[in-house]
């Protein structure tokens, strides 16, 4: 990268902490007044920054609408694919990708296992939205008055002795994953099938999909599949990071 670009780059960063003046931004670069005025003239030009009447300098409205744009066309499954396909060969076990859709929770991507047991799952089709580890992780972001309706509308039926019985247990539950950041579903939709879920987040931290690893009883036990979470969580970590368009450094910074 050319040190000008570069130089221009760090300019929108340092505007994204709050409006900055000519002589802020030179020393932010080190370089003259007469260098960062140049730099700030051509990003000014293309709608990247504004200048404001107090002389002060900020972020321009074409860049957040080039940000919405590219945000509108990610596709998150493609982003996820890889990273699906690295912990499946990892692990041996399902994984799913799935996003919450006009009140229904679809599974769009599926990686199978490779030991013969097979999971009924298909992409496309919604999941048991009361039970699922992914369902729980994407409604439990929602805001809690579109928790508490969705809730009082939803049907419980009693797939196994360990579903969710009723809207109380549902938002308990909701509650839990919210706080705790990752779910499960431990026998809950069948009761040889166990599943650890992790979220998969925007650019404003809101949950934009659910990923999860799931295997039967007779492969490994809920305890062998729980201590494969931490896997499962920095899977989903990578998926945001690639999602978001950002680096680790830039995550920890």
């Amino acid at each position: 990268m050319s040190q000008t670009v570069d130089r221009a780059l760090s300019i929108l960063p340092l505007l994204a902490r709050g409006p900055a003046d000519l002589g802020r931004v030179a020393d932010a670069l080190g370089v003259h007044k007469s260098t960062a005025l140049r730099l700030l003239r051509t990003l000014h030009e293309h709608g990247l920054v504004h200048r404001q009447r107090d002389q002060r300098y900020r972020l321009g409205a074409r860049l957040f609408a080039l940000a919405q744009e590219a945000v509108e066309h990610l596709d998150v499954r493609e982003i996820a694919h890889p990273h699906l396909v690295q912990l499946n060969e990892r692990t041996g076990h399902t994984v799913h990708l799935a996003v919450h859709e006009e009140g229904e929770v679809l599974y769009i991507d599926k990686v199978d296992s490779r030991y013969p047991v097979r999971m009924y799952s298909r992409i496309g089709r919604p999941v048991a939205i009361t039970v699922a580890a992914v369902a729980k992780l994407l409604l439990a972001d929602l805001p809690e008055p579109e928790r508490h309706a969705l809730a009082a509308k939803l049907d419980y039926p009693m797939y196994t002795p360990r579903s969710i019985p009723d809207a109380a247990a549902f938002l308990k539950e909701l509650a839990t994953v919210r706080e705790q950041g990752w779910a499960t579903d431990l026998g809950g939709h069948e009761e040889s099938i166990n599943c650890v879920a992790a979220p998969i987040r925007g650019v404003d931290g809101r949950v934009v999909a659910a990923m999860s690893l799931s295997a039967p009883n007779v492969v490994v036990t809920a305890e062998e599949l729980l201590a494969l979470l931490p896997l499962v969580r920095r899977t989903a970590d990578a998926i945001t990071r690639d999602y978001c368009g950002t680096t680790p450094e830039e995550d920890t910074a």
